[in-house]
């Protein structure tokens, strides 16, 4: 395992952008609201900038923070404004941190992504599986993003964790495109798993149980708690090129607690991307 400290790796600065579309929620809006609302609990002073890991994302500028991108009311016009914003905030040349928004976003965000990283992996986060062919007589639904993601082969590999909503039809497309996934009954099989770079984390914050995070549109009992999903994250020792944090509703939280745990979520992806592929570092407390 290296021994440097992890505040010696090369990666230093992270791109961050917001993307507050909820146009394709099936259920209940307002994640457009998500990106300004997990932004004031990253900076509020119930907690600090550090990492687990003891990187101390306060020091400097590690967030290059390019605001939320604005978008249109017309969806495919939004598509299209998000394809070319993140394409724009990835030609800054940093790991990019996207704050969504319903989980749509993914798909615009991937084709970005795919003209630069042309054989990424793809660690799913998620209740559900979202692989539906159209939901609802909607294509681009929020229940569908991974099969449009698929079907264009912007990625070489798809595992979802987490998952705890399968129904046949969405078996069928798991099946169709090849995807691992690893229901919540066997998350103990999470450390069996091996990656490979670039890595794209997207994280639907209705993976964790109600309990942890009750400001979600979806609740599904069963799921994650944080320090799991956490473990998970300090886990991986391959480059993460970019993520995305999503599905969190502002409107459905409790005391912005919803809103901490995507602040925390978001210390550890962004340490997960500092590491550039390093162990998670074992001299910290």
């Amino acid at each position: 395992m290296a021994t440097s400290h992890p505040e010696t790796h090369d990666a230093k600065s992270i791109s961050l952008i917001g993307i507050p579309l909820d146009a394709n929620a099936s259920y209940r809006r307002g994640s457009a609201e998500a990106p300004q609302a997990i932004r004031e609990a990253l900076y509020s002073p119930s907690s600090n900038l550090w990492t687990e890991e003891g990187i101390d994302l306060g020091t400097g500028k590690v967030f290059h923070d390019a605001g939320d991108l604005a978008l249109a009311d017309d969806v495919e016009v939004a598509f299209a404004a998000i394809q070319t914003g993140v394409g724009w905030a990835l030609d800054r040349g940093h790991p990019l941190l996207c704050l969504g928004g319903d989980h749509s976003v993914t798909y615009p965000t991937l084709q970005a992504f795919h003209a630069r990283y042309p054989d990424l992996t793809i660690l799913h986060f998620d209740a559900h599986p979202d692989l539906y062919d159209e939901f609802e007589g909607n294509r681009l639904s929020h229940a569908c993003p991974f099969a449009r993601i698929l079907e264009e082969r912007l990625a070489r590999r798809l595992v979802q964790v987490g998952i705890r909503t399968m129904n046949r039809q969405q078996l069928l497309q798991a099946n169709k495109f090849g995807v691992e996934v690893l229901t919540m009954r066997n998350l103990h099989r999470f450390s069996e798993l091996s990656w490979e770079a670039p890595l794209f984390v997207s994280l639907d914050v209705d993976v964790l149980d109600p309990a942890f995070a009750p400001g979600v549109s979806h609740y599904e009992p069963g799921g994650m708690s944080v320090r799991e999903i956490l473990h998970c994250l300090q886990r991986l020792n391959v480059r993460v090129v970019g993520a995305d944090l999503v599905e969190y509703n502002p409107t459905c939280d409790y005391r912005a607690q919803t809103a901490m745990v995507c602040a925390k979520l978001l210390k550890e992806l962004a340490a997960a991307m500092i590491r550039g592929g390093h162990p998670c570092s074992s001299d910290w407390p």
